[in-house]
Parts: C-alpha cells; structure tokens; sequence
C-alpha cells in the first residue's frame, strides 16, 4: 500500500497555477490599471485629463463628483467642451439648483446651444434628490449638473445606482471640504481656481492607480465677458430656455409625496 501510494504521488501531474483573465468585469479593475466602463466615454476637451479619466473621457452611467471650495469658480466653463458636445449632437443637458443662474449669452458663446439646456430650480434638500432621480431615470438626457451642498451617503448611493441604469452624464457638485468622507461615486475629483484665470483639478477617487499630483487647465473665456457690461446686458437670457421650479404648485404636490417616502 505505501509503495502505491508512492507511486501515484510520483506521477501526479503538476496544477497549473490559474491564470488571470485578459479582461475584467467593469467594476472589477488591478490596482495599477486603469479601469474601464461599458458606455462611450465623452470627451473632457483637455487632452491631459482624458489621459487621466477612465476609457479616456468623461463615464457616463456613472455619478461624478466635483468638489469645490465655494460655487461659481469656473465648473461650468471646465464641462463646457463636453456640453457643447452634447447639445450639438441634440443631446438635452439638465442644470438643476444652480446657486447662481448662468449667464446664457456666454454659455452660448462656448458653444453650448441653449434651446437643449432645461433650469430646474429647488431649494429643499429632498426635492433635489427627487428630481436627480427622475431626471436620471430619463434616456433622453445627455448630462446632469447638480449642485448638492448636503447630501448623505445613502441618498448618493441612490443616485449612483440610478445613474448607472442611464446613459448620460452625471455631475453632481459637493463642497470640497466632503473629500475625506466615504462616497459611493466611482469617480471624484477636487477643483480649485489657479492663476491666470486656469483650474486646478486634482483626480482624489477613481477606477485606478492613485493619481500623483493636480492637473492646470486652460479654462476658456467667453467672448461676451470681454466686452464692456453695457453690450453684455443686450445677450440673451433664460427665457431662451426650459425653466421649471420643483416648489410650484404644479409639481410640488408630487415632490412633497415623494419626499415622503424618503427616510427620515
């Protein structure tokens, strides 16, 4: 018996070791890899932060976080070349509870058509997140851009799973001191005004290896800005666009029903 049981460990064959598969699932990525997302990424309009982004552009399905010091520091120039993108391609892009109401005659001037931008204005907490989640239940809309000053982490990880079932952009905008707080959102990244009217942009979260160090982006002036304040004030205004109030009468019985069924 010890003589077979000798033999038999003699000619076993070696195990080979598993390998690892060529490519991974999408919210499985290595350490020092990027990862990678099943929709078409948009591009940014910077070459050196497609380089650092995922699939090289803007994720859609996603939720992206860009956190900042106070509103009003230049986001909306910084997503400009994706949003003009967007709405020249007939893509509608959200803008929901902007602190501050753009400047339509230089949104325009970057490139941005404005019969494809919708307002939606709201002041309450629960509304925004209502109105987040339908917009993102929508297949019809190319972008999202929310400004989120409070926001818990379980109303996130709601948003993230409904912007997953989409296939638009979804930016939200958060203070920058939540940086060290946990966030469901796959991707965050920390902005900054830098000299000479730029952006610092700094890559704090992502679907791969830990970035080293900030980004300065050239952020595009639009013409209108420079020209004296009394040929601004003959630009366009949002009446050139959709604006809806989530408090109206007409939507804030829905929004106060919903917002009742949020927990407490």
């Amino acid at each position: 018996m010890a003589a077979a049981l000798h033999l038999s460990r003699s000619f076993a064959l070696p195990v080979a070791a598993p390998e690892h598969p060529s490519t991974l699932p999408d919210a499985v990525w290595r350490a020092d890899q990027m990862g990678s997302y099943r929709s078409t990424p948009v591009p940014s309009g910077y070459q050196a932060l497609d380089r650092e982004l995922p699939n090289g552009g803007w994720p859609p399905s996603v939720l992206i976080e860009l956190l900042m010091a106070q509103p009003g520091i230049g986001e909306l120039r910084l997503l400009a070349p994706a949003l003009a993108r967007l709405t020249q391609a007939d893509k509608t892009v959200i803008l929901l509870g902007p602190p501050h109401i753009p400047y339509p005659a230089a949104l325009e001037d970057l490139g941005i058509r404005l019969k494809k931008l919708i307002l939606i204005e709201t002041d309450k907490p629960a509304d925004r997140i209502w109105a987040i989640e339908q917009t993102l239940k929508s297949a019809s809309f190319g972008a999202l851009l929310c400004w989120l000053p409070q926001a818990r982490t379980d109303h996130l990880r709601r948003l993230q799973l409904a912007a997953a079932g989409g296939e638009g952009l979804s930016f939200v905008f958060r203070p920058l001191n939540t940086q060290d707080t946990s966030s469901p959102a796959p991707l965050r990244i920390a902005c900054q005004p830098a000299a000479a009217g730029r952006m610092s942009v700094e890559l704090i979260k992502r679907r791969g290896p830990i970035h080293a160090a900030p980004l300065i982006l050239p952020l595009a002036i639009p013409e209108i800005l420079r020209q004296p304040l009394t040929h601004r004030m003959s630009g366009k205004t949002f009446s050139d666009t959709s604006t809806y109030a989530v408090d109206r009468p007409t939507l804030a019985a829905t929004a106060a029903r919903r917002r009742a069924t949020l927990p407490a």
